[in-house]
C-alpha cells in the first residue's frame, strides 16, 4: 500500500481537528488541565480578519494526523523576524514516519524563503524523545534562558498598576 504525506495550510473547517490535536498534545505533556481554548477561539484567531497565528496540517493518506501552530516573532538583535513554533504534534501511532520532520522542514523553508532570522520553540526538559528529535534536526538547546510567565491574578494585578 502506498502512503502519502502532505502538508497544507489549515482552513476554518479544521478548527475541531486543531482543538483535538491541542488536547492530545496537552494530554501527552500532562497539561490537560491548562487547555481552555475552544473551536471559537481557533476560528477567531487563525481565520479572522487579521490573523496573528497560523497552522499547518499534516495529512497521511488524506487524513489529518498532525499539526504545527506558529506565529511570527522579532529579534531586535538580528533586526529580523522569525517564526515561533507554539505547538507541534503528530499522532503517536504515526510517529517515526517523517511527519514531524516534514512539518519542521515546511516552516524552515518558509523562514528561508521570507529571509527570516530564527526558527524557535520550547520543549519540556523531561521530553527526551522530542529533545533527541530536535537535536537531530539541528536544534540547539538554549538552557541558559529561563522562561518567565505572568498570568491569572498576577497578570490582572500587574495590568492594573
Amino acid at each position: 500500500m502506498n502512503t502519502s504525506l502532505t502538508i497544507r495550510s489549515a482552513t476554518p473547517a479544521d478548527a475541531a481537528t486543531i482543538i483535538g490535536f491541542i488536547e492530545a498534545l496537552a494530554a501527552y505533556e500532562k497539561l490537560s488541565h491548562e487547555v481552555k481554548a475552544s473551536e471559537a477561539d481557533i476560528l477567531r484567531d487563525l481565520f479572522g480578519a487579521e490573523p496573528k497565528v497560523f497552522c499547518e496540517i499534516a495529512e497521511w493518506d488524506g487524513k489529518p494526523v498532525g499539526f504545527a501552530l506558529w506565529f511570527y516573532t522579532y529579534s531586535t538583535f538580528q533586526g529580523r523576524h522569525g517564526i515561533w513554533l507554539e505547538d507541534l504534534f503528530v499522532d503517536p501511532s504515526l510517529r517515526g514516519k517523517g511527519i514531524g520532520k516534514a512539518l519542521l522542514v515546511n516552516l524552515a523553508r518558509r523562514c528561508v524563503a521570507e529571509g527570516l532570522g530564527r526558527f524557535e520553540w520550547w520543549v519540556l526538559d523531561w521530553n527526551a524523545p522530542s529533545i533527541d528529535f530536535y537535536k537531530a534536526q539541528g536544534g540547539v538547546m538554549q538552557d541558559e534562558w529561563t522562561k518567565v510567565r505572568v498570568d491569572g491574578e498576577a497578570l490582572l494585578k500587574l495590568g492594573a498598576t
